[in-house]
């Protein structure tokens, strides 16, 4: 596609009003700041398409470039990703879940499934971990249910959009878009597969078709025995980018995880030295919670279940699910 730039990023002075770091230096080809003039052409058609069919949210440049990437800058591809995505939006309503929704149970469902963000990795990204191997779903749906687990799933990719990622980006003076996920699998086995298949599958479909290009980097770690050997054939399936973003590792994990993340952020359990009280898991800890990472309007709500408004970048990848994401 000829000669990639590493300027500043293009902005559209319509949708682009970002208050935080628009370029990573680290990021590769097809990112912000790192765009050729063809792709930049191609997120100026883009956004001209979907304005030609009453869009006029999250057109922002980098949310457009986010779903050109899942897609390989194909833009029928990426158009028909963008509109399924606003119809699922509007079936789903988001808009009204950001509101209204409170998710009171969460303490007790995470005895049974814990799936938390928890401070940064190295590189300033929000940390995201989830203990698959607890999930018990018999014991969950006597406390909540799937359509409540699946909105909460939600919310945490829409906070994960807004407050997390910008608030970081402003901590490390860069643009983050991603996470560092820790997926622990201690304690699955074949037996529970069965049971929990159907909630995977709505939040593999939720996390891979509207919330694109959020996975930075993935460590599966108490991996059990064969487990390598069955992704060895599942990555001959996945992008190359996909493929090498993910860390397979049995129990003997600490040092890997202590290269990617300092040790005052990962929990005890993880071979970390954070113990937060009342649990890392339930802290929701990060830049997202210090108000001079915040916007003003978001400051002020800092502690509140919705996320306060950016002007652009807000959504469309918090959360839960990073198995779902490695395919993405």
């Amino acid at each position: 596609m000829g000669e990639v730039s590493t300027v500043d990023l293009k902005l559209d002075p319509k949708y682009d009003h970002y208050t935080f770091p628009t370029t990573n230096p680290a990021t590769g080809p097809g990112h912000p700041g790192h765009t050729t003039p063809e792709q930049d052409a191609l997120v100026v058609k883009f956004r001209e398409e979907l304005e030609k069919e009453g869009y006029t949210e999250r057109l922002d440049t980098i949310t457009l470039l986010r779903f050109l990437r899942a897609r390989k800058f194909d833009v029928p591809l990426a158009k028909k990703m963008f509109t399924d995505c606003e119809a699922w939006r509007k079936e789903f309503k988001v808009d009204e879940i950001m509101k209204d929704f409170e998710y009171v149970e969460k303490p007790k469902v995470f005895e049974y499934y814990p799936q938390y963000y928890h401070k940064t990795d190295k590189d300033g990204r929000p940390v995201y971990i989830e203990q698959l191997g607890k999930i018990d779903l018999t014991a969950m749906y006597k406390i909540t249910s799937m359509d409540r687990m699946l909105k909460n799933l939600v919310i945490e990719y829409e906070k994960l959009a807004n407050p997390r990622l910008p608030a970081c980006s402003r901590k490390s003076g860069k643009l983050l878009e991603t996470c560092c996920t820790i997926m622990d699998l201690k304690g699955v086995g074949l037996t529970s597969v069965s049971s929990v298949y159907g909630f995977v599958s709505e939040v593999s479909k939720i996390s891979q078709n509207y919330y694109p290009e959020r996975l930075g980097k993935l460590y599966i770690i108490n991996a059990p025995w064969g487990f390598s050997g069955v992704f060895s054939v599942v990555k001959k399936f996945l992008d190359p980018v996909t493929v090498d973003k993910i860390n397979i590792l049995g129990g003997g994990y600490k040092s890997e995880l202590l290269k990617q993340i300092p040790a005052e952020n990962l929990p005890v359990a993880f071979g970390g030295e954070c113990a937060c009280q009342g649990g890392c898991e339930l802290s929701d800890d990060g830049p997202w919670q210090d108000k001079q990472y915040l916007d003003p309007p978001a400051a002020a709500t800092a502690t509140s279940d919705a996320p306060a408004p950016v002007p652009a970048a807000t959504t469309t990848e918090a959360a839960p699910a990073p198995a779902a994401e490695a395919t993405a």
